[in-house]
């Protein structure tokens, strides 16, 4: 080959990866638009008539301000050294469920109805006294009453479709008033959780990463629509962006009849009882054993009672009512408000180590 065609050889290999390099980069280009393209979509970011944008955070947050309240409390205790009576205050959260003044927020915020005074403090500025209709410290819901019309109620989602990785955002006053109507935002981390707090064992939890913190009790978790998917009642101390929300759906038949009748009569099964967990801790302190360390131990069944005319008896474990499992009070509670007086069931114990099924007549 002569040195002119070797030059020339060399010269057209160089202008076709010339033209390569260039067709690759231009894919590359554009393969990178789509991609900030699709996180933009993923983002929701909409142009407004001012010509700003708006991301899905600021977008639910608009939405749901309106609704979020701050609820300020006094309650009276006597537990110091010398059992004198002592004012203390309490700072939480609530959300508006009903244009005629229902606010639904935490048992634990109003003190599980013992609280003094409750005043609720709106998004406008105003505040009104409040008054608690509703409330049940094993659920750790409450419904408090102002005497306010007009206001803007939250819309509710549908708690049975949230899934792991869905967007979550929470609104509330961590640490007081100081810091009202804090938004913060994550994922949902997880599903049907159960932890232990001082009160009781709470399950069925939905967990996120949002940040949650004293004073976000009872405020609303939501999802990327701006409907209340949880109520947030909790966090954990041992680790970082463990908190942790009860599903609206457990609220939204409460809400309706405290709205509808002023009150929520839940049926009543007739038992004094522990998490069998927390008796069996207690048994083994005392040298004895008990059959399962999962349900309710029952210390008494109540004379006359529903439990009582099922034949349940004293040292039974109640391991299931009906289709659902029941691993502690909590799980018994939340399994009550789906009866009404007059229903019947199965309920199955655990007594002296075998299953028994019973019929029982709420």
């Amino acid at each position: 080959m002569s040195r002119k065609k070797g030059i020339g050889l060399i010269v057209i290999v160089a202008v076709i990866c010339s033209i390569l390099s260039s067709f690759l980069t231009v894919l590359v280009l554009k393969n990178n638009l789509n991609l900030s393209s699709g996180s933009t979509q993923n983002q929701q970011i909409k142009i407004n008539n001012d010509g700003k944008s708006t991301n899905v955070y600021k977008a639910v947050t608009e939405k749901a301000m309106p609704s979020v309240v701050g609820i300020t409390t006094t309650v009276m205790s006597t537990d110091n050294m010398f059992s004198i009576p002592t004012e203390s205050e309490g700072v939480g959260t609530g959300i508006v469920v009903d244009s005629n003044g229902y606010i639904l927020t935490n048992s634990h915020v109003v003190s599980d109805g013992e609280a003094k005074t409750v005043n609720v403090l709106f998004n406008d500025g105003s505040t009104e006294k409040g008054e608690v209709h509703w409330y049940d410290s094993q659920l750790d819901l409450a419904i408090v009453k102002v005497n306010k019309t007009g206001l803007t109620p939250a819309e509710l989602g549908d708690s049975d479709k949230v899934t792991t990785g869905d967007l979550a955002i929470a609104i509330g006053n961590p640490l007081g008033l100081d810091l009202q109507r804090t938004v913060t935002q994550g994922i949902i981390s997880g599903l049907d959780r159960t932890i232990k707090t001082s009160q009781a064992t709470m399950t069925g939890l939905i967990q996120t990463d949002a940040s949650i913190n004293s004073g976000n009790s009872g405020g609303p978790l939501l999802n990327e629509s701006g409907e209340v998917i949880g109520i947030n009642t909790a966090k954990t101390s041992e680790g970082e962006s463990l908190g942790f929300a009860i599903p609206i759906n457990q609220a939204k038949s409460i809400i309706e009849s405290v709205i509808k009748n002023g009150s929520y009569e839940k049926v009543t099964l007739g038992i004094k009882g522990y998490d069998a967990s927390t008796y069996a801790s207690y048994a083994k302190s005392q040298g004895q054993q008990i059959a399962t360390d999962e349900g309710v131990f029952v210390i008494e069944s109540v004379e006359d009672s529903s439990a009582e005319k099922a034949g349940i008896k004293q040292g039974d474990i109640i391991v299931k009512l009906g289709d659902t499992k029941v691993t502690s009070m909590s799980d018994l509670t939340k399994c009550l408000y789906e009866y009404k007086s007059g229903d019947s069931t199965t309920i199955v114990v655990n007594r002296d180590g075998s299953e028994k099924q019973l019929k029982v007549k709420f």
